[in-house]
This record gives structure tokens, C-alpha cells and sequence, in this order.
């Protein structure tokens, strides 16, 4: 009997040094995140052509659509601004007739290309 106690006290010994002597500190993951915010395009100048759509002016450059911003700034219009301007439209077919043209220098830097026959507001 003393054998087996012998053993139960030697068993018991090495697990608990195993158990003790096992410990490991896990240092907490650190999480990196790199967040840049979205840039703003912002040009100088006048669209060739703009109109008021009931809620901002809204212009064309080129084949790209633009709005008045914030500090009289032209800006790329943006999905949410191009479906209300395109909604609009449908309802004012002719608004590139109507729409203020611009005589001098647009956004892009010239002045617009003028068709013959074309009249100058």
C-alpha cells in the first residue's frame, strides 16, 4: 500500500509542477487600421453650360456632369445628384437651350467650342 501512495504522491507532484511550469502569457493582438479619407476633386472655373434643377445649379464639362458646392466651387457630381439632375432633365428636355452658357474660360481652362451659327448670350 505504501507503493501505491507512493505513487499517487509522485503522479500528483508531476502534474502539478507540469501545470505550474506551463504558463503562458499571451500578449493582447494590437490591431492596425490605415484609414485615408476619400479625396475631393475640385476644379477652377465654370462648366460650359449649367442649369438650375430646382435644388442646385448643375453643369456639363466635357461629357462630365458637375455642381455648385459649398464656396461657389465646382465639383463632380456624384450618383446621388446625378440621378436628381437626370430625373429633372426628363422632365425639361430642352434645358441645354435655356441653360446659361459660358463665354469665357470653363473649368477645363478654354472657352467652349462654339458650332457656327451658334448665338452668344
Amino acid at each position: 500500500m505504501k507503493i501505491k501512495n507512493c505513487r499517487l504522491v509522485c503522479l500528483f507532484t508531476s502534474v502539478t509542477v507540469l501545470a505550474v511550469g506551463c504558463a503562458v502569457s499571451v500578449p493582447p493582438p494590437t490591431a492596425t487600421v490605415d484609414v485615408t479619407p476619400p479625396s475631393a476633386t475640385v476644379t477652377v472655373g465654370v462648366p460650359d453650360s449649367y442649369a438650375w434643377d430646382g435644388v442646385e445649379y448643375v453643369g456639363v464639362v466635357g461629357g462630365a456632369y458637375m455642381y455648385l458646392g459649398p464656396g461657389g466651387v465646382w465639383l463632380n457630381a456624384d450618383p446621388v445628384i446625378l440621378g436628381r439632375f437626370h430625373g429633372w432633365e426628363r422632365g425639361h428636355p430642352d434645358w441645354r437651350r435655356t441653360a446659361v452658357r459660358n463665354i469665357g474660360p470653363n473649368a477645363r481652362g478654354r472657352a467652349p467650342v462654339r458650332r457656327e451659327g451658334e448665338e452668344r448670350r
